[in-house]
């Protein structure tokens, strides 16, 4: 019995994966699922580059809108959904399309990730708290570089809760979460994966990263933000934590100019491109597409498709 199958687009962020995905789904009879951390957000449209409805064109998108700003969420939540939808797809005879730039999401599902190995420990969760408040994040992820350096160097400082949770499945169970993955990407294979990565050089990436932060800026991610603030959502939860909400706050509190605050969004999101290239760079699994030399990313994955059919 052949395994059902599943397309994946990886890549930087502002490389073009949901163009590429909405037009590749409408070709192949596919729908959508969206791996992306900051898009299952509610009311965070602007700041997520989230597609809308018109742009979709009419293909279904799964795991986009899916909770409130204020609510919590977690890997093994997105791969449990994921999978349903998987499932849900191939059995009305669709194709699904997994696309986005998160790579641990992606990574969760098509090498199954486990995650019940280790609880919740309350108490360490709580020691490293404490010292970020008091030593800063840098001084949590330093922690995770002493016991595991791989995850360490995949994971930005500030993202204090992945930190957190890499030190406690150590602790917990005396092996790096990065072995834990290891050890998951051995187990029998359950789609036949076609996966596909775009990319370009790294000044024509730069540029379009700057013309994406300012059409943000122009389409309205200060109010966005700012009506994020009126109606109680905290800047410390984890989603105003995300990258397009963070460098904005600052400059609605009166600390930094919109000038600064676009400044940083544009070096952070420079910053978020490198580390995606790190989840997927050497994955032998992943067809890379320069898309330079490619006017149409999703005509040349439907050619490569045909190839191997």
């Amino acid at each position: 019995m052949s395994l059902p199958p599943l397309c994946v687009i990886v890549g930087p962020t502002a490389a073009g994966k949901t163009a590429a995905s909405i037009k590749l789904a409408r070709q192949i009879n596919g729908e959508i699922i969206s791996a992306d951390s900051m898009q299952i957000y509610r009311r965070m449209d602007i700041g997520t580059a989230k597609p809308s409805l018109e742009e979709r064109q009419g293909i279904t998108h799964y795991m986009i809108d899916i909770i409130d700003p204020d609510e919590q969420y977690s890997v093994a939540l997105f791969r449990k959904e994921a999978e349903k939808h998987i499932q849900d797809i191939v059995s009305r005879g669709k194709i699904p399309v997994m696309a986005g730039g998160t790579g641990l999401y992606v990574r969760s599902v098509i090498d199954q990730y486990s995650f019940t190995q280790t609880g919740i420990d309350t108490e360490l969760r709580l020691r490293l708290h404490k010292m970020a408040e008091s030593d800063g994040a840098p001084a949590v992820h330093r922690l995770l570089e002493e016991v595991d350096p791989r995850t360490a160097a995949r994971l930005h400082p500030n993202n204090l809760k992945r930190v957190i949770r890499a030190i406690e499945v150590y602790y917990n169970t005396g092996t790096p979460i990065s072995i834990l993955q290891d050890e998951d990407s051995l187990k029998p294979e359950k789609y036949t994966l076609f996966m596909f990565g775009l990319k370009m050089n790294r000044e024509d990436l730069y540029l379009r990263i700057e013309k994406r932060v300012d059409k943000m800026i122009a389409d309205g991610l200060v109010e966005e933000v700012s009506n994020l603030l009126e109606d109680g959502y905290s800047p410390e939860l984890t989603s105003m934590q995300g990258l397009g909400y963070k460098e904005i706050v600052p400059y609605l509190k009166g600390i930094t100019t919109l000038e600064e605050a676009i400044f940083t969004l544009k070096r952070n999101t420079r910053r978020y491109a490198k580390r995606q290239f790190t989840w997927f760079g050497n994955d032998p699994r992943v067809h890379w597409l320069d898309t330079a030399g490619i006017p149409d990313p999703a005509e040349e994955i439907i050619k490569r498709l045909e190839g191997v059919q």
